[in-house]
């Protein structure tokens, strides 16, 4: 997902949609483990997201 459009969420939809990535990233996490991940790039697009999401949510924090 790209900045742009995280930019545009309310905060409320950042957090249901951090919340939502996060439980994704546990889902791919542990298809991992079982050796039945197709795309593993997905992974790491999906933390990265995680940390776009976070790093918005602390500079609206920040800026108050």
């Amino acid at each position: 997902m790209k900045i742009s459009n995280l930019r545009e969420m309310t905060v409320e939809e950042l957090t249901q949609k951090l919340h939502e990535s996060k439980e994704e990233l546990f889902n791919l996490k542990f298809q991992q483990s079982m050796n039945r991940l197709e795309n593993a790039n997905k992974l790491k697009d999906v933390k990265k997201d995680i940390a776009r999401m976070k790093t918005l949510l602390t500079e609206r924090e920040l800026r108050g």
